[in-house]
């Protein structure tokens, strides 16, 4: 018996069972404000909907417009989405005349100038989010930066890994056998992640403004629209963040140690393209937080995070090496913009039993040639994922698209009957199903559903987008919180209001003396 089918049989036992219904679920979703007209919102986050820098459930991201929505977790992910669901809700009795824009690829932007980097206050800690993003504006562009994504956030409980460890009979402490079993599940997600993409890539078009004029090798659809014929994800290809900063930054998982080292030593080399910048200008005024490969651990564009929840003033480096992996973030996942909340339940579903099946599944080291084939892999299904014939690499071989899919979910099919067995009911098994289907036919994937509407309707992406948006709109508007809902975000944000004005009271150091101490927590990390 493989491992894999062991570890099945072993979470199938009666006393084992109701463990799996225990993992957590939390998402966060990004989207644009936008005006009536489709334009970027060019006003200031609005004051209703509190703090960006102290709510815990509605923030921003990059820019002011782009507003970050953030769940709390929930061992049902029905219930994670209820809560999205009762974010937007909120968020829309609160922005006037204004939308938010349904896609993950931006429409027409103003100048890159003219793109607002989110505010966070006065306090030394707000500036540094300031000063962090314009960083970010130096060495990325801001247009890169109006790119809104899914985050899903993803863990097992504790009594999981210890059941697997005392039947591995691993003498390492739980933390160090749960870490190592995170990176392994983080392993087989480069392994297999093209697969989402395939599935779930909504963004194989884009409004031709976003390219600013530099080359590419997209098609022109329409007088607006640039596009490939296959993409499953324009958002995840070359075209979204580069850096070549970043390009040999490829952090190891054999161990979470490797993976720190790596970022530690990103965090703390000096680049010298940003080194030539420096990080103030002639007058004195702040550029960039610090010229190392990467200002802070955030700034590493990658597709999967091990996390760990920080403790106040901690670096997420620290809280990764003091306690270990808690959960996982993936990050490749586009809006949807068929859906109001970018994302459903039968996606959620699916990832759970894709993510389990990676924590499950045998997870050798990656070899060199494995891992690039791994990245090679995802970034031709991101750029032709629906080409008919699609060949990937798999162990040296080439082995087409279709037949990987139908073999994995095969596999995953295993994983969601043993969900549907502890959660009662088949919700996993037919958000298989329904992948099932799009391996079957690639024009039931989001990506060939939405080149079908633009060339069906004659819109261009911006005028799908805009319609799907305020379609969107009428949705949240049509249900109206109730009374106890709408009092818990009033108190929220007034409360986020306070919190803010509080730290901007309470500050000790000047911003210069506060940023040598950021920077200087690095050395307390080591190396």
């Amino acid at each position: 018996m493989s491992d894999f089918s062991h570890r099945l049989a072993l979470l199938a036992e009666p006393p084992n069972l109701s463990l799996l219904a225990q993992c957590l679920h939390g998402i966060e979703r990004e989207c644009l404000r936008i005006d009536s007209r489709g334009k970027l919102a060019l006003t200031p986050h609005p004051q209703a909907l509190g703090s960006a820098l102290t709510h815990p459930k509605i923030t921003t991201d990059y820019s002011e417009a782009l507003l970050e929505f953030i769940t709390g977790t929930e061992t049902d992910p029905q219930q994670t989405l209820a809560e999205l669901d009762r974010i937007h809700r909120y968020t829309y009795s609160k922005l006037g005349d204004e939308f938010l824009w349904s896609p993950s690829m931006p429409g027409p932007l103003p100048e890159e100038a003219e793109i607002p980097i989110a505010e966070y206050g006065s306090s030394n800690i707000g500036r540094l989010k300031y000063v962090y993003r314009q960083g970010l504006a130096l060495r990325y562009g801001k247009t890169m930066q109006c790119i809104a994504g899914i985050h899903y956030n993803f863990s097992l409980p504790e009594a999981l890994w210890s059941l697997l460890q005392t039947d591995d009979g691993d003498p390492r402490s739980r933390q160090d056998y749960q870490s190592s079993r995170y990176i392994a599940l983080i392993r087989n997600f480069r392994r297999y992640s093209w697969l989402l993409m395939y599935l779930f890539g909504a963004s194989p078009a884009l409004d031709a403004s976003f390219m600013r004029g530099r080359s590419h090798q997209l098609e022109q659809l329409d007088e607006d629209t640039l596009y490939l014929p296959w993409a499953t994800s324009l958002r995840m290809s070359d075209l979204g963040y580069q850096s070549n900063a970043q390009a040999g930054l490829t952090p190891c998982y054999d161990n979470l140690s490797s993976y720190t080292d790596s970022l530690h030593k990103a965090v703390s080399t000096p680049y010298p393209a940003y080194a030539a910048m420096g990080t103030r200008d002639a007058d004195g005024n702040w550029l960039q937080l610090n010229t190392n490969v990467l200002q802070i651990e955030n700034e590493y564009y990658s597709n999967i995070r091990p996390k760990r929840v920080t403790e106040t003033g901690e670096r997420p480096l620290q809280a990764l090496r003091a306690r270990g992996i808690q959960y996982i973030e993936v990050r490749c996942l586009d809006i949807n913009p068929f859906l109001p909340l970018g994302i459903d339940l039968a996606e959620a579903r699916f990832l759970d039993a894709f993510l389990l099946f990676c924590a499950l599944e045998e997870s050798p080291c990656l070899a060199a040639g494995e891992c690039s084939a791994s990245s090679d892999n995802f970034l031709k299904v991101v750029n032709e994922g629906r080409k008919p014939g699609l060949e990937l690499q798999r162990c040296g071989e080439q082995i087409g698209l279709q037949t990987w899919a139908e073999e994995l979910l095969d596999r995953i099919g295993q994983v969601a009957a043993l969900l549907d067995r502890s959660h009662g009911g088949d919700a996993h098994v037919q958000a298989l199903v329904e992948q099932q289907a799009k391996v079957a036919d690639s024009r039931l994937t989001p990506s060939a559903r939405l080149l079908d509407e633009l060339k069906r309707s004659g819109e261009s992406f911006s005028q799908f987008a805009l319609r799907q948006t305020q379609a969107h709109a009428e949705f949240f508007h049509s249900q109206p919180l109730s009374a106890t809902e709408l009092a818990w975000f009033e108190t929220a944000a007034k409360k986020s209001l306070n919190e803010q004005a509080e730290l901007e009271a309470q500050q000790e150091l000047d911003f210069d003396q506060f940023v040598a101490a950021y920077q200087a927590s690095l050395l307390a990390i080591g190396s």
